[in-house]
């Protein structure tokens, strides 16, 4: 703080507050103050400086009594430890009442003929709104321990200082605990005047921040009569929302909690809540009110507990009741506290202000004249004072007294409970933390509100269980719903006709669903089923017209198999869907593939057929080409080596080659070529077991486009709005569509076709088509969804229902039966392309044929170096290189028994060396002529 009260000062504060006094000499003072009320010095110490400071109060008030008993002890105990002060406050008392023009005469007299420096008050929070002007002139303080309204600021207003907690503090706790019980909507009770509407912004932000809203305001009179209180009662019973935030002074708080005890509203089926104004330390109520406030839940400010503060409310209740003995002894109010803890603190700045200012106003050179404020002095001492009491700090009765931006600033809120006689404190609020059972609790590092961070209160009607927050109302009517009638799919909503009575029974799909989210709501919905019918209890038209009865207030809502489109959404609100919502296409399925008898070809397409054919003969021949010089079981006729090289190839699918192999290169090309084999043979064997084991359910169509190309017959729904979305979105003739109205029918229509006078395919929404295919699934299959533009309002209530999957599966197993069997079709395989291509083995393809042809290349290249002739070895003319290389290509022709390139019967001349298996000196050339092969 800027200026602190010295340590001696502090000290003699609170040995001054623990000090006990004598009764006799408190009440003397007490007299004394009273006949002092309108003088402004002290006759019996006319040595000390005597600091004129006015009360603007009303006084006849209970609230104003313990007010007024604070202020009074708060002056004893002050100077009777300060004894060495040089300055004394001296109180001029004015008692305005509630009215708001006589508060500010009341001021403006304190001003002019007192020339008091301070003001403490007024009351109301209304009455200061008009006084703090006159502050402002006349550099007076208006210092105020009870207006509470947020729309009073000290920061806006320079000298206005208020030694209380802004309203709007309270706010944060108030949302926390709606949003802890999980209420979306409050009905905001408050009293009509500026504490009542000054708090109400503040709320509304503060409920939308934890997704809740004030549904209803009633508003109570400022000075009601108990006939309008019970008037707004009565609204309050006609509406939906059963949780009450009550916004009053005990004045009339008290009256209203009587009144709606007699009404029988304290029932367990709404939730009261009360703001800080209502709390017996707060505001004194009386007992047969609190009696009436059994299980309201409200908030207050904390106060710390002190020794001190427990032996002030011991002397106060001795006073008091000493000084009202024909009352009921009140309850010491956080406002007394405040009031005691201000004067304390006035004390203080006082004997500061006083050596550096005057006491004294400076008047101007006019007269008043009737209501000419002009004539309102300036006070030297009241800056200094403003100066002083707003960077004063110390610990009070209510605290630690300190006013950053002009005001006080509460640590914490305590929830309470009214149990019995007793406020119950359940739990505690911080900004920081949120809602906890306890103030400070270690094992809490972050901001939470539920319902188990408070200890359970007990609700009116004497019940543990928290209200829900929602009723119908008690003088509402009941909700019209229309239901349709249906001939088919009677398994969503079915109506039965008692033969006798005619009162008719409801069941179905969507029957359940509707109990079960009524169930599931936070509140009761009286309703009445209106079947949507003619005089021969058909349905009265189609599901479009008994939609529109809504839009002609003819039914409430409509409960039954209806479906979200975007032109119905148009005129009424829909709930979210509780059923998988589109439009799918069912059709006939194919005969089984496992009769046919060539199905062994079916595991790879033809493609893969041939490409594997032509991978075994080259791999043959290319095994053939590396073996056939060097290794004797590859040599033969022409023919024995053909057979050969397709013998090898194909026996590698089995591994029954016998031959035996020589060349590494060879080898290579084998490694290689059994693997892509087990890979090959393996892939067919399991495709062609799921092929022979697996059903398998392949459709007859499933293009649309190709139901419209050919002006096949299709089915729909009679009566529902598959037609125009068949029409409108697939551009389908309208001569092709065929309505049907049963599971039957779209059996027996599918089973003829289209060329028999059936159809080739049924459109239906989803939930049908499930209902269908649960019954004749290894018939038919839904070829395809198709999604339907959907527009829906979020309905907390369903998803809770379908969210849940017992009790979902409980309802569907009981209307559509077990599905299980048509889950084991869906887990066949559906597709009708299931050969293997050869993509899928494209990758094997390409590295047996790489490695391959790099041995062939290998070789060959290893071939033409180890036989390429010399130059001695050839004839002159025969040198080039041209002709080496058309002699080598030559003779491994003929070494391989292929056809020699060169013509027939030319002599070559190759060195001896060139040929190891004939005998030749090494010194000679040996003459070969190049035969072709016979």
């Amino acid at each position: 703080m800027s200026e602190a009260i010295d340590e001696n000062n502090q000290e003699t504060l609170n040995m001054g507050a623990q000090t006990s006094y004598s009764i006799l000499a408190l009440i003397s003072f007490l007299g004394l103050a009273s006949t002092l009320e309108t003088s402004s010095v002290p006759k019996e110490n006319p040595a000390k400086k005597m600091i004129q400071v006015g009360l603007v109060h009303n006084m006849n008030s209970t609230h104003g009594k313990v007010v007024m008993s604070c202020i009074s002890m708060a002056l004893f105990d002050f100077y009777d430890v300060h004894t060495h002060y040089h300055t004394r406050l001296s109180l001029h008392i004015r008692d305005p009442e509630d009215d708001v023009v006589d508060a500010a005469l009341a001021v403006l007299d304190l001003m002019e003929n007192e020339e008091v420096h301070a003001i403490l008050g007024p009351e109301w929070s209304s009455q200061t709104e008009f006084v703090i002007n006159l502050g402002v002139k006349a550099q007076v303080p208006i210092i105020s321990f009870s207006a509470t309204s947020p729309s009073l600021s000290p920061r806006q207003r320079r000298y206005f200082v208020r030694t209380a907690y802004d309203d709007s503090s309270q706010v944060g706790a108030l949302a926390a605990v709606v949003q802890a019980y999980g209420w979306r909507e409050i009905t905001l009770v408050y009293e009509d005047t500026d504490y009542g509407n000054g708090l109400v912004p503040y709320l509304v932000d503060a409920f939308q921040e934890v997704d809740a809203r004030i549904s209803y305001r009633s508003v109570i009179p400022a000075f009601p009569e108990d006939i309008d209180i019970v008037k707004e009662l009565n609204k309050l019973l006609m509406t939906q929302t059963r949780v009450f935030l009550v916004h009053m002074t005990a004045l009339i708080g008290s009256r209203f909690f009587v009144l709606a005890s007699e009404a029988g509203m304290m029932s367990e089926e709404i939730a009261w809540i009360v703001t800080d104004g209502l709390s017996s330390l707060l505001d004194p109520v009386s007992s047969k009110a609190l009696d009436s406030m059994q299980g309201v839940l409200g908030v207050r400010p904390h106060v710390p507990r002190s020794e001190s503060r427990t032996e002030f409310g011991e002397r106060w209740k001795k006073i008091y009741a000493e000084r009202n003995p024909h009352e009921e002894i009140a309850d010491l109010s956080l406002f007394g506290l405040w009031a005691y803890d201000t004067v304390t603190a006035l004390a203080f700045t006082g004997e500061m202000a006083w050596e550096h200012a005057k006491s004294r106003y400076l008047k101007p050179n006019t007269s008043r004249n009737n209501l000419n404020f002009s004539s309102i002095g300036i006070s030297e001492m009241g800056p200094k004072l403003l100066e002083k009491i707003l960077s004063i700090k110390f610990q009070g009765l209510s605290g630690e007294f300190h006013l950053p931006n002009g005001e006080l600033q509460p640590i914490a809120f305590e929830i309470f409970n009214v149990a019995g006689q007793r406020e119950e404190i359940i739990g505690y609020w911080t900004s920081a933390r949120g809602l906890s059972p306890e103030l400070n609790p270690s094992t809490k590092a972050v901001y939470t509100a539920t319902a188990n961070d408070l200890k359970p209160p007990v609700w009116p009607g004497g019940t543990r269980k928290p209200p829900k927050g929602w009723v119908v109302p008690m003088l509402g009517k009941k909700l019209r719903i229309g239901v349709p009638v249906k001939d088919g799919f009677r398994e969503f909503f079915k109506i039965e006709w008692d033969p006798h009575t005619g009162v008719p029974s409801y069941s179905g799909f969507s029957h359940d669903m509707f109990l079960a989210v009524l169930d599931a709501l936070p509140f009761a919905i009286p309703h009445q089923y209106i079947p949507y019918v003619n005089e021969s209890r058909q349905i009265a038209g189609t599901y479009d017209d008994m939609l529109y009865q809504i839009k002609l207030q003819r039914f409430d809502a409509v409960v039954g198999d209806t479906t979200i489109v975007a032109n119905r959404s148009s005129y009424i609100d829909f709930t979210l869907p509780y059923s998988e919502s589109g439009v799918a296409m069912v059709v006939a399925i194919k005969d089984d593939e496992r009769r046919n008898m060539w199905i062994f070809l079916k595991p790879l397409s033809w493609t893969l057929w041939v490409t594997s054919g032509l991978a075994f003969i080259l791999t043959g021949y290319f095994v053939w080409l590396l073996e056939h010089r060097t290794n004797e079981e590859f040599r033969g006729l022409r023919s024995q080596q053909i057979g050969l090289i397709i013998w090898f190839s194909f026996s590698t699918l089995v591994f029954a080659h016998r031959e035996k192999i020589a060349n590494n290169l060879t080898r290579l090309v084998l490694i290689v070529w059994v693997f892509v084999v087990l890979i090959l043979t393996q892939s067919y064997t399991a495709n062609l077991a799921s092929l022979l084991t697996v059903q398998r359910f392949a459709p007859k169509f499933v293009d649309v486009q190709e139901l419209i190309r050919n002006r096949h017959y299709v089915g729909y729904q009679e009566g529902s709005c598959v037609r125009e979305f068949l029409v409108r979105q697939f551009n389908f003739d309208q001569s092709r569509l065929i309505p049907y109205g049963s599971p039957e029918e779209y059996h027996e229509a599918l089973s003829k076709g289209s060329e028999n006078g059936g159809v080739s395919a049924i459109f239906d929404e989803l939930p049908y088509i499930k209902l269908f295919l649960a019954r004749y699934c290894n018939k038919y299959k839904m070829a395809f969804p198709l999604r339907s533009p959907l527009v829906s309002y979020i309905s907390r209530a369903i998803l809770n229902v379908t969210q849940d999957k017992a009790k979902m599966d409980a309802i569907e197993g009981k209307y559509f039966g077990s599905q299980s069997s048509c889950q084991d079709q869906d887990a066949a395989i559906f597709s009708d392309n299931l050969s293997l291509n050869v993509y899928s083995f494209g990758g094997l393809f390409i590295i047996t044929s790489l490695v391959s042809l790099s041995s062939v290349l290998i070789y060959v290249v290893s071939f033409f170096y180890s036989h390429w002739p010399s130059s001695s070895a050839v004839r002159a003319v025969d040198r080039s290189l041209w002709s080496k290389f058309l002699e080598t290509t030559d003779y491994f022709f003929r070494e391989h028994g292929l056809c020699g390139c060169l013509e027939r019967n030319r002599p070559m001349k190759v060195p001896a060396s060139q040929f190891p298996r004939r005998e030749a000196s090494p010194n000679h050339d040996v003459e070969l002529i190049a035969r072709t092969p016979e």
